[in-house]
C-alpha cells in the first residue's frame, strides 16, 4: 500500500494543478468574451465618431481612401481606424487573460504589440492630415503660377505636393519605428544628389535649355512691354487747373 501511495503522488500533484488551473482558464475565457463584445462596441463607436466629424471627407480629398482601395482594402480610413481600435481592445483582453493564467512570456509579447498599435494610430493621422496639407500646398502653388502666367504650373504644383508628401511619409515611418536613421539618411542623400545633379545640369550642360525654360516661364518681352507701357502713359492732371503765369517785379532795385 505504501508503494501504491508513492505512485499516486505525481497523479495527485497533476490533478491539483489542473484543478487550480481550470478556474483561471474559465476567468480568462470570460475576460476574452467580454473583451470581444467591448471591441465590437468600440469599433462601431470609433467609426461613427470619425464620420460624424467628417473625417472621411478629409481622407477622401487627401486621396488616402483611394490609396487604400487600390491596395485591396474594402472601406475607407474611418473603418480602418475602427478595425485598429477593435484589435487593440482584443489584444488588451488577451493580455489580461494570459496574465491571469500566469503565462508571462505570452503576456510580454502581447504587451509589446499593444503598445505598438497606438503608434499606428498616430502614423495614420499624420498621413491623413499630411496628405491633405500636401494637396493643399500643391493646389496653392499651381494657382499662384497660373495667376502669374507661368507655363508648366501643374509641374510645379506636383513637385511641391510630392515634396511635402515625402516629409510626411518620413514622419509616419519614424512614428512606427520603421527604418529609423537609415531611411532618414537615405532620403537626405537622395535629396542632396538630386539637387547637386540639377545644379550641374543647369550650370554646365543645360545652360541653353535652362535659359529657354526661364524665357518660357518668365518672358522678357512681356516685362519690357509692360515697363514701356507704364513709361508712355501720360500723367493725369486735374481738370480745370491752369499753371499760374510767372510774376515779374517792375519795381526798380534799391
Amino acid at each position: 500500500m505504501e508503494n501504491f501511495g508513492i505512485h499516486l503522488e505525481p497523479l495527485r500533484a497533476i490533478l491539483y494543478q489542473v484543478g487550480a488551473f481550470i478556474p483561471r482558464l474559465l476567468v480568462a475565457v470570460v475576460v476574452v468574451v467580454v473583451g470581444w463584445l467591448i471591441a465590437k462596441a468600440v469599433r462601431f463607436a470609433v467609426t461613427r465618431a470619425l464620420r460624424a466629424i467628417n473625417f472621411n471627407v478629409l481622407t477622401e480629398r487627401a486621396g488616402l481612401d483611394n490609396f487604400l482601395r487600390q491596395g485591396g482594402w474594402v472601406g475607407d480610413t474611418c473603418s480602418l481606424f475602427g478595425v485598429l481600435a477593435y484589435w487593440l481592445v482584443i489584444l488588451a483582453s488577451l493580455l489580461i487573460a494570459f496574465n491571469g493564467m500566469g503565462l508571462s512570456y505570452i503576456a510580454d509579447l502581447l504587451g509589446r504589440i499593444v503598445w505598438f498599435v497606438p503608434n499606428v494610430f498616430v502614423a495614420l493621422l499624420v498621413l491623413a492630415f499630411g496628405s491633405y496639407f500636401a494637396r493643399f500646398v500643391g493646389e496653392a502653388v499651381g494657382s499662384y503660377f497660373r495667376s502669374v502666367k507661368v507655363h508648366d504650373a501643374m509641374l510645379f504644383a506636383k513637385v511641391a505636393q510630392y515634396a511635402v508628401m515625402a516629409f510626411v511619409i518620413l514622419i509616419a515611418l519614424d512614428q512606427i519605428k520603421v527604418g529609423g536613421d537609415i531611411v532618414r539618411e537615405s532620403f537626405l542623400v537622395i535629396l542632396a544628389g538630386v539637387v547637386f545633379a540639377l545644379a550641374l545640369a543647369f550650370g554646365l550642360a543645360g545652360k541653353d535649355w535652362a535659359k529657354a525654360q526661364i524665357e518660357r516661364w518668365w518672358p522678357r518681352q512681356a516685362v519690357v512691354k509692360d515697363a514701356k507701357t507704364v513709361k508712355d502713359t501720360p500723367s493725369v492732371t486735374t481738370v480745370g487747373t491752369t499753371n499760374p503765369p510767372p510774376r515779374y517785379d517792375d519795381r526798380p532795385p534799391r
